[in-house]
């Protein structure tokens, strides 16, 4: 489950990097992108981070952060979906919607999992 979840966490990153590409360039749009770009990112990364946690606190506080930037990562999102105007990018986006919303479930279930061990 971890190398999947890995690979799934790095695959949301470069799915959101993917359709940010394809946003319009504009000082509005650039501020929502950037920040989106950072936090797919952070899922990812500290997702991989966790796993090398030296303890069970540390695994959870670092499993904290996933769900923080994954949830920030769904914010974005949505925000981006209400004003975008390019249809054709409305199907991305409520995909990458979903898998922010259910990587941040994963993640919660993960800690409540962690905690009782």
């Amino acid at each position: 489950m971890k190398l999947e979840m890995q690979q799934r966490t790095k695959q949301f990153a470069i799915d959101v990097w993917r359709l940010c590409e394809k946003l319009p360039h504009s000082r509005e749009f650039n501020a929502y992108v950037n920040q989106l770009i950072r936090c797919s990112s952070s899922v990812a990364a500290n997702y991989r981070a966790a796993g090398r946690a030296k303890s069970t606190a540390d695994f959870i506080n670092k499993l904290k952060i996933v769900e923080e930037e994954g949830d920030e990562s769904q914010f974005f999102l949505e925000v981006i979906d209400e004003i975008n105007t390019n249809q054709e990018l409305t199907p991305e986006i409520k995909r990458l919607i979903k898998e922010a919303d259910e990587l941040v479930a994963i993640i919660v279930a993960s800690i409540k999992t962690s905690r009782f061990q």
